[in-house]
């Protein structure tokens, strides 16, 4: 049998009309359309942040805007988000002092950007405004701050410092439009050697006061022993007059051991058998019969 392509059933093609096929075309549209507008089309600002615009056609916009949900045009505009809460931040510093020790500085810094200033910040010094500007004037102020202190003088007069340094930093970091909230030194550390050294002559130093003191407790200990041997020299000498003058005075002091020596013989739990010399009360009655 010959085939021919009259014998071929061609599928038929449904006829839509005009109208359902443009309206489908448009729902695509308008789907795609609004896709596009919601990724791309509006922005959000967080809390703590704000942002600027920038127009293909007239640069950065020196209008901020504020927390909430923002439109722009897609492609055209694009947002820049800024941090602008107060944020803390540790820089290090070695810097040397005016008797030429060195001197590892840590300073925390608690800084943000001037809210109004944002388009000339980012127009300047752009996202990364920080890392540009505050490792390189914090080293600046520090070692022209250091430089005018020896390092004795930096320890002793940490707070003095610390004002200063901050008085100088918020002075250089208004130029470039950041605020710092806080300045302060949060470490401060020597060489080795140095430490050493100041180790050593606080030792020298406690050691030397320690030896003051004991010359001066060993002079204190002569005075009292002068004193003492005075006061006995004239209660020797007043007991030599009075004996001079009164021979009955040896009497009176034997009278008075024997009352010590009997007192305690009486409060003694032991027997103790003596004589009268030993109290000397053979003395006393020598003394009575002589009188007689």
């Amino acid at each position: 049998t010959s085939f021919t392509m009259n014998n071929l059933k061609m599928p038929k093609i449904p006829n839509f009309p005009r109208s359902s096929i443009g309206a489908a075309v448009g729902g695509l549209g308008l789907a795609f359309g609004g896709y596009v507008f919601a990724n791309y089309g509006m922005y959000n600002v967080e809390g703590g942040h704000r942002a600027i615009v920038y127009s293909r056609l007239t640069g950065i916009s020196p209008a901020v805007k504020g927390e909430g949900t923002h439109f722009i045009i897609p492609w055209l505009q694009r947002p820049y988000i800024f941090n602008v809460r107060s944020t803390p931040r540790i820089i290090k510093s070695l810097t040397g002092s005016r008797d030429l020790q060195m001197v590892d500085i840590n300073l925390r810094v608690i800084y943000r950007p001037i809210t109004e200033k944002l388009p000339e910040v980012y127009r300047t010094l752009g996202m990364d405004y920080d890392e540009r500007i505050l490792p390189s004037i914090v080293n600046e102020v520090l070692k022209s701050v250091v430089a005018q202190y020896n390092a004795i003088e930096l320890i002793v007069k940490r707070e003095q410092v610390s004002a200063e340094v901050r008085a100088h930093l918020q002075s250089r970091a208004k130029d470039f439009h950041i605020v710092l909230d806080d300045v302060s030194i949060t470490h401060l550390a020597f060489s080795p050697q140095f430490t050493q050294a100041v180790e050593s002559k606080q030792v020298a130093q406690q050691d030397a006061e320690r030896s003051k003191w004991i010359v001066e407790k060993a002079l204190e200990e002569k005075k009292s022993i002068i004193i003492a041997a005075q006061g006995e020299a004239e209660a020797a000498l007043l007991i030599a007059k009075a004996i001079a003058s009164n021979p009955g005075f040896v009497e009176l002091r034997a009278i008075q051991y024997a009352r010590e020596v009997a007192e305690t013989i009486a409060t003694s739990n032991n027997k103790v058998y003596i004589n009268s010399d030993v109290l000397l009360v053979s003395g006393l009655g020598r003394s009575l019969t002589a009188k007689r």
